[in-house]
């Protein structure tokens, strides 16, 4: 696995909270959509040989590769997108779950989403494949656990 900086919070909750926090200082969308941007630019590097038909995540109409390492303790996820808003998106979710126990991955539903109003400005592709990519960190969760 890559370097990460994940977990940057000490738990999901607090993480979906900060998320909260962070967006609550935009006052309109589109200034949202530049800070989605922007923190998709801090994922870490994803090998080039990571990307794969086997790592990447389908149901997105962007590519996107997901790599989830790890054990019930502890599970990382490296991820890349090659659009710059879903690269936002995967921040987030990786932000949330990535560095938790399966346990606590499991047991934390995505509430940022609604939380930020996320859900009401993204297009039906897009939450398509924020749903996908979130079903894929839950479902290796399950798996692990």
């Amino acid at each position: 696995m890559t370097n990460t900086p994940f977990p940057l919070e000490p738990s999901a909750a607090q993480a979906q909270q900060a998320i909260k926090e962070e967006f609550g200082f935009f006052g309109d969308w589109s200034e949202r959509y530049q800070y989605l941007i922007d923190l998709g630019r801090k994922l870490p590097a994803f090998p080039e040989e990571w990307k794969t038909e086997e790592h990447r995540l389908l149901g997105c109409q962007s590519m996107v590769w997901i790599v989830p390492s790890g054990n019930a303790q502890r599970l990382d996820f490296a991820a890349i997108s090659d659009s710059a808003i879903v690269s936002g998106l995967v921040y987030l979710a990786l932000r949330v779950y990535s560095g938790r126990s399966a346990r606590e991955i499991i047991d934390t539903p995505a509430d940022y989403i609604a939380d930020i109003g996320l859900a009401k400005h993204l297009s039906p592709t897009r939450s398509n494949g924020l749903a996908s990519l979130l079903a894929f960190i839950h479902d290796t969760a399950q798996r692990t656990a």
